[in-house]
């Protein structure tokens, strides 16, 4: 934690610092944030994603706790992972439970036609879903098809959603001590735009030629970026060097 905090502090003041999102923090480690903050006194609260990690019971005491320190910890976020079969009773109780100007994010367990369900009914009831990417298994990594699945469903409901895990890197690529593919988040990036536009999602999403997918984002009008972004609204990344890093070097930064 005392790492994350200074990482994050430095990061918002750097050159950088506008390709920068939220604080993410797990429900059950607010203590050891607050005590960080408080001793780094940061100048404007650190803008928060909520991680809920102690059940969907436990989202009130959480924020209480973050609310009782509003000179620290501004939120704006608050995702969870959703029971197996993400009926609307539940995702009415995070709408109780969680205030309308944050935005809500709920991720369905992938996979089978139950999930692409579960990933519709968190749309209709006005919360961003989440897609995971990768992980620490082969089966924890969505193949093209998938994907390309979960953003139709989007699409449909001209929903914004949330990418996490795997996509430290711009581009599609093997990584050579595990061998698994990972998504890049420039595909991604790229892949929602053909989305609104009508085009090839899956050949987006396959792409590994990182000039390729660079030059295609280069040609967005403003308009059409700002509609890839009110789409593809936020994603994770353990690393805030590594995305910046890949950018520049495609000379999109």
């Amino acid at each position: 934690m005392p790492d994350a905090v200074r990482m994050h502090l430095e990061g918002r003041e750097g050159d950088r610092a506008g390709v920068m999102g939220l604080f993410l923090c797990q429900a059950s480690r607010l203590p050891e944030l607050i005590t960080e903050l408080v001793k780094a006194k940061p100048a404007k609260p650190v803008a928060l994603s909520l991680v809920i990690d102690t059940g969907l019971g436990g989202v009130p005491k959480a924020l209480s706790i973050v609310e009782s320190r509003a000179e620290l910890l501004a939120l704006r976020m608050v995702e969870m992972p959703a029971p197996g079969d993400v009926d609307d009773v539940w995702l009415e109780r995070v709408n109780e439970f969680v205030p309308e100007d944050v935005i809500r994010v709920v991720e369905p367990r992938r996979g089978g036609k139950e999930w692409l369900d579960g990933v519709r009914r968190v749309v209709d009831h006005g919360s961003w879903p989440k897609i995971r990417c990768g992980g620490l298994s082969r089966e924890a990594f969505p193949s093209v098809a998938e994907v390309a699945d979960f953003l139709s469903v989007i699409s449909s409901g001209e929903a914004s959603f949330k990418a996490t895990a795997g996509l430290h890197n711009a581009v599609r690529h093997t990584d050579h001590e595990t061998g698994f593919e990972h998504h890049g988040f420039l595909n991604l990036l790229v892949a929602t735009a053909r989305l609104l536009a009508g085009g090839d999602v899956r050949a987006a999403l396959s792409e590994t030629d990182g000039t390729v997918l660079a030059e295609e984002v280069k040609g967005l009008s403003d308009q059409a970026a700002h509609a890839v972004r009110a789409v593809f609204g936020s994603y994770g990344s353990c690393s805030l060097s590594e995305p910046v890093e890949d950018l520049e070097g495609l000379g999109l930064l």
